[in-house]
């Protein structure tokens, strides 16, 4: 089978491989026609269902209206209501607006030369905290992944109150609802586009980490995926109680009830302007009024952290990991590094419930170590690492198959201010996407970032969707984990394991 019916160049095109050329795919809701160019073509904004708003808003995600007449997909899709980051994050982080109420759109790269056999697919769910962020953005531009013999799709899906709003009469987790109507698009619709709907492997980064691990853990995830990666994925989702809360600050500063009836008086922008004051002064790691996940059937009835435990997916190979120094997006373009005291690290240990042997451990590991890189180093273990290790533990002993890494290199960036990016959360992705030249990529890596390292790590994660195996040595007792540091991206077995052990309940 090659890659065509779908894909049709213009009859009259006489430009060179290196012009972009019209290309059609006939999709089942319509034709769409995007461009190829150097070997790839790309689909851009085509919807996966029906724009959310008007009497959809606050619904799960419905069909779409099929076209008759070849829709333009060379320019990206609507992106969710959002605010740009604020302060010197958003210096670092960027935002993409575009306009419109078809926001439930996927992006499609694919090789352009025709197949014989459907290509391997990865499906890409971005980050942002749930309030951020969009496929629109130069840094998941998925040509790399096409190069490599790989059909990318990255996904748009709502964020902030209009898909994580916990409301009386609304369904839960709308924007996780989106996710998977859109991995339900690319079984029905991929092999349009050359793609093996037997072949999905999901990815996602941060809120993207732990839609993908949500997902992972939903009853339909065989159905709809056969591989997983989590990056820097918080495995835990909240109690409806504690995930509503900023529903209700909301509420309260909008002067409206907790209903879809409330919330729909309220225009998306004006949602958005209510988040952003709610959510003030707030971070991933602080703790404050945020959106996230919550448990309720029947899409998340359990935690994925628990379900994992539990051996729930283990039929699914995961490859999961995180950044050394993920504290450091936080911590340093903001100057609040040399800010933190030992009284702060007291306050966060006891919130924490972190003995005060755990800290003796951090500090004997880090002799040079600030106080504030004391207290990040231990927010980011409690956050992420001491849970991965542990969801990676009970795979292992449940025969699932599981390869953890750690992004270890340590940008330049920002250390003739207040201090070096390092290792910091979303570091990883310019060098996931083979893309150091994005902007995002070079806000944060800087401008020489090194190429070995993003062809070591790109090409980890095409092998893993291609064949399962990015590597190096599967989890075991031995926890070997790959170490990407760009100088000898070694596996070391059980590192930093005194902390922890000094971490794990």
């Amino acid at each position: 089978m090659s890659i065509d019916p779908g894909l049709e160049p213009a009859d009259d095109d006489t430009r060179s491989d290196d012009q972009p050329t019209p290309i059609t795919v006939d999709t089942g809701s319509g034709p769409v026609t995007g461009r190829s160019a150097g070997g790839v073509s790309s689909f851009l904004g085509i919807p996966y269902a029906a724009a959310p708003f008007g009497d959809d808003r606050f619904r799960l995600p419905q069909p779409v209206e099929p076209w008759d007449e070849p829709r333009d997909a060379t320019r990206p899709g609507a992106t969710a209501p959002q605010a740009p980051y604020a302060g010197a994050v958003g210096d670092l982080l960027s935002t993409v607006t575009v306009p419109g109420n078809e926001i439930l759109n996927v992006n499609v790269w694919t090789p352009t030369e025709p197949s014989t056999a459907l290509r391997p697919v990865m499906v890409w769910i971005h980050g942002g905290s749930f309030v951020h962020g969009s496929n629109a953005l130069d840094a998941y531009d998925g040509t790399a992944f096409a190069r490599d013999g790989v059909v990318l799709v990255s996904v748009n899906y709502r964020l902030g109150s209009e898909g994580f709003s916990v409301l009386d009469d609304v369904p839960l987790n709308l924007g996780i609802a989106d996710q998977l109507a859109a991995l339900t698009w690319v079984q029905d619709e991929i092999a349009r586009f050359g793609g093996d709907p037997d072949n999905v492997t999901v990815f996602g980064e941060s809120a993207g980490g732990a839609s993908v691990a949500t997902l992972l853990t939903h009853p339909d995830a065989p159905a709809v995926m056969r591989r997983a990666i989590i990056q820097s994925g918080p495995l835990e989702a909240q109690t409806r109680e504690r995930a509503g809360r900023i529903s209700k600050l909301m509420a309260k500063d909008l002067g409206v009830p907790t209903t879809r009836t409330g919330f729909r008086r309220v225009p998306p922008e004006g949602l958005v302007a209510a988040q952003e004051r709610a959510m003030a002064g707030g971070n991933p790691l602080n703790g404050g009024a945020g959106f996230a996940v919550a448990t309720a059937a029947p899409l998340v009835p359990d935690s994925p952290f628990d379900a994992l435990l539990a051996g729930r997916a283990a039929g699914i190979p995961v490859l999961i990991g995180s950044t050394t120094e993920e504290y450091r997006l936080w911590f340093v373009p903001t100057g609040l590094l040399p800010t933190i005291k030992r009284v702060h690290l007291l306050a966060a240990r006891l919130k924490l419930g972190i003995p005060a042997a755990t800290v003796r451990t951090f500090r004997r590991n880090r002799p040079k170590a600030s106080t504030g890189e004391i207290l990040g180093a231990m927010a980011t273990d409690v956050l992420l690492r001491a849970p991965l290790n542990r969801v990676a533990d009970a795979r292992a002993a449940a025969g699932a198959d599981t390869w953890v890494y750690e992004f270890a290199w340590r940008s330049p960036v920002g250390e003739d201010g207040h201090g070096a990016l390092g290792a910091a959360h979303a570091m990883e992705i310019g060098f996931v996407f083979d893309h150091l030249d994005s902007p995002e990529a070079v806000r944060m890596a800087g401008p020489s970032a090194p190429q070995s390292l993003a062809t070591a790590m790109h090409d980890a994660w095409v092998a893993f969707a291609k064949a399962g195996d990015p590597g190096w040595q599967r989890w075991d007792a031995t926890r070997p984990v790959r170490t990407f540091d760009g100088v000898d991206d070694a596996v070391v077995l059980a590192p930093r394991d005194d902390e922890r052990a000094a971490l794990t309940p």
